[in-house]
């Protein structure tokens, strides 16, 4: 599948105004109060760790958007049923932190009304060996956390088949950047 390049499909597809974001994996919400400050109607933060969880819910106070912007702490699979839709979903250097992808990605598809948007570690060697090194390092230091490189064909599957195209790919030596949007909505 050949991925057409942003600008052709016009900003019906970009988070805008008025739009409600899902940030999976959100940390402290860098990217969630970015998007607020951009017109965001809402955003709800969903993270497993209470630091971050607790970090982004002190800086929505400081920045005075508490009342657009929830944090729920947790997996997100866990919390099956009690995350609601959002226009436009997000998850940011999460899948490679996650070993049961499949389940992640697929609940993250069905919580996305209109957009998804994930990056992930390229599958080639140098990144894999990278990744390799350092998860020896945690096991080394003691450290349970561990990165993966999931396929991506095989992510791409879970999420077309849930009725997405893929309308963007970005790359960098490391990392992959693809946008999708509902089926449904690419021609609207």
């Amino acid at each position: 599948m050949r991925a057409r390049d942003c600008s052709s499909t016009g900003p019906k597809h970009a988070a805008g105004t008025g739009d409600s974001l899902l940030d999976i994996g959100a940390g402290v919400g860098v990217l969630s109060f970015e998007l607020l400050a951009h017109g965001l109607s809402s955003a709800t933060l969903v993270d497993a760790s209470p630091a971050y969880s607790s970090a982004a819910r002190a800086e929505a106070e400081q920045r005075a958007v508490s009342a657009r912007d929830h944090c729920r702490q947790g997996d997100l699979v866990s919390l099956d049923g009690t995350v609601e839709q959002a226009d436009v979903v997000v998850m940011h250097r999460v899948i490679c932190c996650y070993p049961d992808w499949a389940s992640l990605l697929g609940r993250a598809t069905q919580l996305s009304r209109r957009v998804l948007a994930l990056s992930y570690p390229r599958d080639q060697w140098y990144v894999r060996s990278l990744m390799a090194l350092e998860n020896l390092r945690r096991r080394v230091s003691g450290n349970a956390f561990r990165t993966f490189v999931h396929s991506p064909a095989a992510m791409e599957d879970v999420v077309v088949s849930a009725g997405f195209e893929r309308i963007s790919r970005r790359r960098t030596p490391i990392w992959c950047v693809d946008v999708y949007v509902r089926r449904d909505r690419v021609h609207q």
